[in-house]
């Protein structure tokens, strides 16, 4: 686009014109931008001539139905995702503190040396009620995030915790064999690490802390 202000092109080719856009709003701005700066617009596989008011048709025509193919592989990848979710099914992505991914099998399994810090989290936090405190009892004790070489060999992760690494641990329902989707718990096909009952202490342990430092925020205030 830079260039086309500049006045270094003059021709804009494409194999399809959905290869430019799929998108009819943005298709329609690109086309007057061309037209505002003298660059005309090809699509080598379809012929049509947008001086043309059939011309003008086509294209749109065109462009209607890769907007609707869009639409429509965006709704079926959400209904297949959703699918997986309510199966217990991951779904890619990098796999949490406490398990490791099957790519054969496309699932996750326990990485049992991971684990054991994932349930000494939850103890800590029963034991110093506050997640900042648990934080830095990890880190005195030289724990570090999970570490992930992905597929294209980039790491991630093997740094010390924050709070907020804390609180996703302990607010998530995937350590029980379960995942959260669209307001609703379903049974996973992953092995539990922290059992049921202790998750929902922990659960109650942060909402009546919340509502504490709420409750004392207010007095504070007055």
């Amino acid at each position: 686009l830079d260039d086309i202000r500049e006045g270094r092109i003059n021709c804009v080719v494409v194999y399809k014109v959905d290869r430019l856009s799929r998108s009819l709003i943005d298709f329609t701005k690109l086309l007057e931008f061309f037209d505002k700066n003298n660059v005309t617009f090809v699509s080598v596989t379809q012929h049509f001539n947008t001086q043309s008011s059939m011309g003008r048709l086509t294209l749109n025509i065109l462009l209607s139905f890769a907007q609707f193919e869009r639409e429509m592989i965006s709704e079926r990848t959400k209904d297949k995702m959703g699918a997986a979710r309510r199966k217990g099914k991951g779904v890619g992505g990098q796999p949490l503190l406490g398990y490791d991914l099957d790519r054969d099998n496309r699932r996750i399994i326990i990485n049992e040396q991971e684990a054991k810090l994932v349930k000494k989290i939850f103890g800590i936090y029963l034991k110093e009620n506050s997640m900042l405190q648990t934080t830095h009892v990890i880190n005195e004790e030289g724990f570090t995030t999970k570490k992930y070489v992905s597929k294209s060999g980039r790491i991630t992760g093997g740094r010390p915790f924050i709070k907020n690494n804390i609180q996703l641990i302990l607010n998530n329902p995937i350590y029980t064999g379960r995942v959260f989707y669209e307001k609703k718990m379903y049974e996973a096909g992953h092995d539990a690490i922290i059992p049921i009952e202790l998750f929902d202490k922990v659960q109650e342990r942060i909402s009546y802390n919340r509502v504490n430092r709420k409750i004392r925020k207010n007095a504070q205030c007055a």
